[in-house]
């Protein structure tokens, strides 16, 4: 169920191949980690499954995972653009890159740092807060 403070984004990779739909905030809660493959990839946000949809490309969208393999790390075939992911530190939503987003709809991005290097430690902590 979309909020009356939601829009709807849109975003994809570079090519169009892979494009999807997502309703959030036009101020959106973005984190920075640093985390061996976050740093590469860029500032991102998490959004409910139910507030995300893949609109078109599901045949152009190959995974990658590593260590644990928990995390799905998706990304368009053609193109080779990473625009979403399935975290394993928050089942149940989808990750988001915010520069994957197409312009018109974002006022703002609050950036929140958080310590993937050190990732059983930080996701720990952060959980006690929001407890």
């Amino acid at each position: 169920m979309v909020n009356a403070e939601e829009v709807r984004h849109t975003g994809g990779c570079h090519c169009g191949a892979v494009r999807y739909e997502m309703y959030a905030p036009r101020i959106l809660n973005c984190v920075r980690c640093n985390c061996s493959i976050c740093v590469k990839k860029q500032h991102l946000m998490y959004v409910p499954a139910n507030k995300f949809k893949l609109i078109q490309g599901e045949e152009n969208i190959t995974t990658y995972t590593y260590n644990t393999h928990q995390a799905k790390h998706k990304f368009c075939k053609i193109c080779g653009i990473h625009s979403f992911y399935m975290p394993r530190a928050y089942p149940g939503r989808y990750g988001v890159m915010v520069h994957c987003l197409d312009p018109g709809t974002v006022d703002e991005m609050l950036i929140e740092e958080f310590d993937g290097v050190n990732y059983e430690t930080s996701l720990k902590a952060a959980n006690e807060i929001k407890q």
